[in-house]
């Protein structure tokens, strides 16, 4: 989808003509609504409009943009594409950057015309997919060697789910399961099936044989174990049947039953092996942490997918301040007026 040039509100008579729209089936903004202001807090356009009163509309700035915690900075391809067609030039930390708290992580140059309205919107998508990207590194550091995907489309608005998922792959995510996630990383989406296919059919062993016969054979065959049975039971008794058809079992015992342990994990691999399925991979989710991805790691699990850890991981607070106006240094009291140096800043736009 490409975006043609929108106009950028710019007053409060803008404001008052904006209407949401009767009967609109989601509550989420679209891409032209965010291009042109309209996720944007008011006070940003009221300042155009009074700007642009006082024939200050041409005032040339530079803004810089910092984090309050450290992390990794993920979003600025997003941002870029928010400013692209704004003539301002742009200096930032490449995409996935380790950074310090209170490092400037961006800098914008241009008339504060020209963006000062994305304020909000740049700090929104700095934030949460930095937010995103550092816990799913979190989540690989426990286990570095193990694949894991990213299921948290479930937990969040789906208008922001591909977002998430991109951050959470840019963080360390080796997939995610949403499509349009996947899509826009130029990868598959990663999973196999539900819960829900096994209550319908009502049996593991006759949806796993479904699935094997009607899936494409270059998808998984990763059966859920959970359902009705007793894990191992029903693990042994798919392997039995599907032999090496059956690549791995997956485990998402629910907490009403004590969850995936590391016991169960254990359990599950050792009698495998003993029945010759050590080629059985130990696929696990459901409410998974760094602390627990490591404990069943080590107990023999073999890849993950998590959702809330990365899904719910709360924004790294960003803020954004005017240093420079029409060349002078400014600051607002407890800041430093001018530029603040950082060379790690690479020239963007």
């Amino acid at each position: 989808m490409v975006e043609s040039k929108i106009k950028l509100m710019s007053t409060v008579q803008e404001i008052d003509d904006f209407q949401a729209g009767k009967g609109r089936r989601l509550n989420s903004a679209t891409h032209e609504e965010i291009l042109a202001g309209a996720t944007s807090d008011i006070y940003f356009v009221k300042t155009q409009d009074i700007l642009a009163r006082l024939g200050r509309q041409d005032a040339q700035v530079t803004a810089e943009i910092f984090g309050r915690k450290p992390g990794l900075f993920v979003g600025i391809e997003e941002a870029l594409g928010l400013l692209a067609d704004a003539p301002v030039e742009v200096w930032a930390l490449p995409e996935g950057s380790e950074m310090s708290p209170k490092e400037v992580v961006c800098r914008i140059k241009g008339r504060y015309a020209d963006f000062g309205v994305f304020e909000t919107a740049l700090l929104g998508i700095l934030a949460s997919s930095s937010g995103w990207a550092t816990a799913a590194r979190e989540i690989k550091a426990a286990s570095p060697d193990k694949p894991v995907s990213c299921f948290g489309a479930r937990h969040i608005h789906p208008a922001v789910a591909p977002v998430m998922e991109r951050a959470a792959v840019l963080g360390g995510c080796d997939a995610c399961s949403c499509i349009l996630g996947a899509k826009l990383l130029g990868q598959y989406p990663s999973g196999t099936t539900p819960h829900a296919l096994f209550l319908t059919v009502g049996d593991t062993l006759s949806a796993a044989q479904a699935y094997d016969d009607f899936m494409p054979v270059n998808h998984p065959r990763v059966i859920l174990v959970d359902t009705f049975k007793d894990e191992v039971e029903e693990a042994l008794r798919v392997a039995r049947e599907m032999g090496p058809h059956l690549q791995g079992v997956r485990l998402d015992t629910p907490s009403e039953r004590g969850g995936v342990t590391a016991g169960l994990v254990s359990e599950l691999r050792q009698r495998l092996n003993r029945e010759g399925f050590d080629y059985v991979k130990i696929f696990v989710s459901g409410g998974l942490t760094p602390e627990r991805v490591k404990l069943l790691s080590e107990a023999g699990a073999d890849a993950f997918g998590v959702g809330s850890y990365i899904s719910a991981a709360p924004a790294i607070d960003m803020t954004m301040d005017l240093k420079e106006v029409d060349g002078l240094p400014v600051a607002k009291r407890g800041r430093i007026p001018g530029e603040t140096p950082n060379d790690r800043l690479v020239k963007m736009k």
